[in-house]
């Protein structure tokens, strides 16, 4: 009997997986991970613990369907610019295209984002020679409106750089700023009509609380750290992300696709080990959340663990908050 996945239980076991994309392409759930891999490398803020170098595909046919992996969809080897660390992705579908974002450091160590391309969601997919112009920092995520126009959201704090591009270049040794000014957002930008370029400058999104003051660097139950996703719920805009340091997912609500977004509360409480990632989807009449944690390798968070649960809405939009271990 093929082995069916539960609710907060591995989706897969013979691999070690994070970060997980999940969409629904040709009727089915496909699901965009990062692959983790044993070392005896440092483990530090800088994420030196996280060297993956390749990307596996899963899909599932339903919930109650057996996982399904598709195999080696993209390898660091065949990415001409990349140097290391193939962090975070992200899949999209236009036409008959899929697309594969992901970051990885240049050949100068600085994060940069790629894309690559298939005929078929479980790839493989071919990368285009050059990261996208005008990209930085890391953890991709791209949300297709029902205009059919895409935007990327992407950036993440420490070993994610985004705080090294406040000026608009790279400065090595810059710093976040103070905790009593703002944090600092998420950028978004606009995607070319075949989704391989950026079609406008990236722009910082702001997060606000229910007064409208800006979230404050120093707001760690709430301000923005990395893993940004983007979904529709009745009309409205939902920008949910890591908090980082204290290991919450949480969420925040606009009426645009490019904020300003509102601070509305938390979907998951901490997982076991270091920050999870998170992806939100519709499946015929429910919607779902994935995530990882690092139960599988008892708290190792170089080796972690795709995850799903169901995600359930009040009356008022507002998301219930979910305990992963209830």
């Amino acid at each position: 009997m093929k082995n069916i996945p539960k609710p907060n239980q591995p989706l897969v076991t013979h691999i070690y997986t994070a970060d997980p994309s999940a969409h629904v392409f040709e009727g089915k759930i496909y699901i965009y991970p990062s692959h983790d891999f044993e070392h005896d490398g440092p483990s530090n803020d800088n994420g030196d613990q996280y060297l993956m170098e390749d990307y596996h595909v899963l899909s599932m046919d339903n919930f109650e369907s057996p996982v399904v992996d598709h195999g080696q969809a993209l390898h660091l080897k065949d990415i001409p610019w990349a140097s290391k660390q193939l962090w975070a992705p992200d899949a999209a579908r236009k036409h008959d295209t899929y697309y594969l974002y992901f970051p990885a450091r240049d050949h100068e160590g600085i994060f940069r984002i790629g894309v690559a391309t298939s005929s078929s969601p479980a790839g493989p997919f071919k990368p285009q020679p050059n990261y996208i112009e005008g990209s930085f920092s890391i953890d991709p995520a791209v949300f297709v409106d029902d205009d059919q126009r895409a935007y990327m959201y992407f950036g993440g704090l420490w070993g994610g750089q985004l705080e090294k591009w406040q000026t608009g270049s790279f400065l090595p040794d810059a710093d976040g700023p103070a905790g009593d000014q703002p944090a600092l957002g998420p950028r978004v930008a606009l995607l070319s009509e075949d989704m391989l370029e950026f079609a406008s400058s990236p722009q910082e999104i702001s997060i606000v609380d229910e007064q409208g003051k800006p979230i404050l660097a120093g707001d760690e139950d709430r301000r923005y750290f990395e893993g940004p996703w983007m979904h529709k719920y009745n009309g409205k805009y939902y920008l949910s992300y890591s908090t980082g340091s204290t290991h919450k997912l949480v969420y925040a609500v606009g009426d645009s696709p490019i904020g300003p977004f509102t601070f509305k509360g938390t979907i998951l409480t901490p997982v076991i080990g270091w920050t999870t990632h998170h992806s939100i989807i519709q499946f015929e009449d429910k919607w779902y959340l994935f995530y990882h944690d690092c139960s599988l390798s008892n708290g190792v968070n170089h080796k972690r663990c795709i995850k799903y649960t169901e995600l359930k809405y009040n009356e008022d939009g507002t998301i219930q908050t979910i305990d992963p271990y209830k």
